[in-house]
Formats: structure tokens, sequence, C-alpha cells
């Protein structure tokens, strides 16, 4: 590429598709996972984020990087597995959905149930927890 010349970015998906096709898309294109499962915490915030006209924003996969799949222990690309989807977070300054798989800590040097993790947002859009 010549200097000054910069590549227009291309997602893996259109933004106008649904996250959970966005999710499935990502796991099975680039990790080789056979599909996604979504647990209830994850089911709940997909129906909120799309409630409030989210879905359109791209999405960011936070798992272990000691494999292709959400499990630590499948070194690795191991095949014949499932992404399980256990929370998804809004990164509204960033613009994008971070879609958390498995166990993990996002932030190096918080708690292992950082204080951010009380706060909710309601429905109404009344925030609780900021205290």
């Amino acid at each position: 590429m010549a200097k000054g010349r910069r590549r227009k970015l291309r997602f893996l998906y259109p933004l106008d598709w649904p996250l959970e096709k966005k999710i499935e898309t990502v796991a099975r294109r680039l990790y080789g996972a056979e599909g996604v499962e979504f647990d209830r915490g994850a089911r709940r915030d997909l129906e909120l984020l799309n409630r409030h006209g989210l879905a359109q924003l791209p999405v960011c996969i936070a798992k272990t990087p000691l494999s292709l799949s959400d499990d630590p222990d499948r070194r690795g690309r191991p095949r014949g597995f499932r992404v399980t989807v256990n929370e998804l977070r809004i990164s509204a300054g960033a613009g994008f959905v971070v879609v958390i798989c498995g166990n993990i800590v996002t932030m190096p040097g918080l708690p292992k149930v950082p204080a951010a993790a009380r706060i909710k947002v309601l429905p109404s859009g009344q925030a609780t927890g900021l205290t």
C-alpha cells in the first residue's frame, strides 16, 4: 500500500444484520465454530440492545486467547465446538458491542467483580448501582 493511502474498513458482515447473525458469522468464519449458543443472560442483553436500536453496531468478541474456541482447555484450533455467549456489553464511545464468551477478565488489574458490574440500566433508561 502506498504511503498516505488508506484501505477502506470492510466488515465480515453487513452492519444491518441482526447481532445474533453477526456473532454467528464471526464464530463460524473466523474461529471455525459449528455455531453459537446464547445463555439466558446473553438473550436478555440481546433483547435490550435490540429494543434500544443498537443492533446495527459492529461486534467485538472477547474470549480466551488460548484457543479459537471459548474454552481455554481446547488449545489451538479445535474442531466440532460451539461458542457460548454469556453477555453482551455496549461500548458506546467506541461504537461496538462487546460479546463476552467464557470466563474472562476484560480489564487487567481489576477485581474479579468490578464495581461497574453493579451498574444496570433499567428499561426506563434509569441507571442504578452508581453509589
